[in-house]
């Protein structure tokens, strides 16, 4: 696809929550936080009557940032398959935390959930017209994991040959 544009959502939009990786043999298996950052690469074949890819505002990213804000901003996330579910799940219910269940809680693991996640409302909001290519996301400035859709990957890979057979016939 010819037009990208990318929108980072950073640490300072207080997206800050808690979380451990259960089966690290290190200090990430305690209950630690981040404010999460995420950037987002959009990619359209054409764009829309105001030569945008995606409106960041309100019409376009609106549905995202409520997303991101309700998924992220001061809550626990719990690995599906943390063999403590049940403990942090009862803390919920004490009212102590409002839990998330996600796939997983790595970087990069959280990156694929928001990716899947997101897709949905930007075809929607685009009526198709643009997708997601990538989601980052990043903990702070020393640590980010991308998930870029493998069919991004494929398209770029197809893209690349055809520019290299049209230089060669010319």
């Amino acid at each position: 696809m010819p037009f990208h544009s990318i929108k980072t959502y950073g640490a300072e939009r207080g997206l800050s929550c808690v979380f451990r990786q259960w089966d690290a043999r290190t200090d990430c298996q305690l209950m630690h936080g981040y404010s999460l950052g995420f950037r987002f690469t959009f990619a359209a074949e054409t764009l829309d009557r105001r030569g945008w890819v995606l409106d960041f505002g309100e019409g376009g990213f609106g549905a995202v940032r409520r997303w991101l804000h309700a998924t992220f901003d001061h809550t626990l996330l719990v690995a599906a398959d943390d063999p403590a579910r049940e403990k942090f799940e009862e803390l919920a219910r004490c009212g102590l935390a409002d839990i998330r269940m996600v796939p997983g809680t790595s970087c990069e693991r959280l990156a694929q959930h928001v990716f899947m996640m997101v897709q949905p409302m930007v075809h929607d909001a685009t009526q198709g017209r643009c997708r997601l290519r990538a989601v980052e996301c990043f903990e702070h400035g020393a640590n980010s994991a991308v998930y870029e859709q493998p069919d991004a990957q494929l398209q770029q890979t197809v893209d690349d040959v055809m520019r290299a057979v049209l230089e060669r016939l010319e």
